[in-house]
């Protein structure tokens, strides 16, 4: 298949290079989601939902795939990603499960599209695809050409491509969780960053601009990643075990399951803090690997990354990024705070395979694009 044919690139910088991105065929389909009301919810300090929501539509897609590998990508407060057109109706009908379950376990609105690559073509943009390393096991697709963003703004503007399903129906999210603690900043700052280039312009001014900003990074510790080298850190019970619950109850009653979730991260946290290996897991591979997946930056029609930062590198980053909106090459949009959090998708604790979304625990990525939209 296309997507199995991609070549693994281990360097990220790689990423800033549009030769390096192929485009979608043109009967596969991209799919859009987006929380409505984040921007209240994250007022009232609802942001670990509002990622949890996000990650589901991943996770829905993943068990609906069947271990089929296809490109996504995490956005915080929502998600896309891409499928043969032979997948779209699996596609679609795991968007409209999650956007039922949103709705019911947490009063929350979703809005869902499914959109073909040859129509986003016709309205004059591209969707291409590639795919970077993190370990043997596991890579992160990124995306580039506009067409993820435009597909997201007709979902916005109301076009429906998804039909709503019937109340009560249930997603598959096997695998989602949130059980680690949020990432304190070690050097200062978790900064929430966003830079997307301006409509006509070049694609190699826009890789200019990403190259001078890796760069500009380059010498913070792991590139800036929030997790520390040795995994992020979990404490008892998790901060997540309430929302994990309320994505794997099923038909089970919400304070059962959140009973059988709170003894099994109480094992868990023992071996993690022991580090005693049983049964061949072993506690602390996992947890470094844990740290090593996580997603903490990635190109998706723009640049996103969540970093961990001293404040001279964020008065630079700043500074080029001015400079760079002045010129006319890029809108930006910044958000700081003090932790970092992440979002899991753990098929299984025995492969190296498990999925992490970070961002920032007080806004990330959905202030950063109200900062965006502030400057438009």
């Amino acid at each position: 298949m296309f997507y199995d044919e991609l070549p693994r690139r281990v360097a990220f910088s790689d990423m800033a290079q549009p030769a390096l991105y192929t485009p979608l065929p043109d009967d596969w389909v991209v799919g859009t989601s987006d929380i409505t009301g984040s921007t209240a919810a994250i007022a009232s300090g609802k942001y670990k939902v509002v990622n949890m929501i996000g990650a589901a539509v991943i996770s829905a897609q993943i068990n609906a795939a069947g271990g089929r590998a296809f490109p996504f990508v995490f956005g915080g407060d929502g998600a896309a990603f891409a499928h043969p057109a032979e997948f779209a109706d699996e596609a679609r009908a795991a968007l409209a499960a999650v956007q039922v379950w949103a709705r019911e376990e947490f009063d929350m609105g979703l809005r869902v599209g499914l959109f073909d690559v040859a129509d986003i073509r016709r309205a004059g943009h591209e969707v291409a695809v590639a795919r970077y390393q993190v370990n043997d096991g596991l890579d992160y697709a990124m995306f580039t050409g506009g067409g993820v963003v435009w597909a997201e703004s007709q979902m916005k503007a109301g076009v429906e491509t998804v039909p709503v399903a019937p109340p009560g129906t249930q997603p598959d999210l096997t695998g989602l969780s949130c059980r680690w603690s949020h990432m304190k900043t070690r050097n200062g700052t978790i900064l929430s960053l966003l830079i997307q280039p301006r409509p006509g312009v070049s694609a190699e001014a826009f890789e200019a601009v990403t190259r001078s900003v890796l760069e500009a990074v380059s010498h913070l510790e792991r590139d800036g990643h929030p997790s520390p080298a040795e995994g992020p850190g979990t404490g008892w019970p998790p901060p997540g075990a309430i929302l994990e619950a309320h994505a794997s109850h099923g038909t089970m009653p919400l304070a059962k399951r959140k009973r059988q979730i709170l003894f099994e991260t109480a094992i868990a946290w023992v071996l993690l803090k022991t580090k005693i290996k049983l049964g061949g897991f072993d506690p602390a591979h996992y947890q470094r690997t844990v740290g090593n997946n996580a997603d903490f930056r990635k190109f998706d029609d723009g640049l996103k990354m969540t970093l961990d930062c001293d404040a001279e590198t964020v008065a630079r980053l700043k500074e080029l990024l001015d400079a760079a909106q002045a010129a006319g090459t890029v809108d930006y949009g910044i958000h700081t705070q003090d932790e970092a959090m992440m979002t899991c998708i753990v098929p299984s604790i025995m492969e190296d395979t498990h999925v992490h979304f970070i961002d920032g625990a007080a806004g990330g990525y959905t202030q950063a694009a109200m900062a965006i939209k502030g400057s438009a």
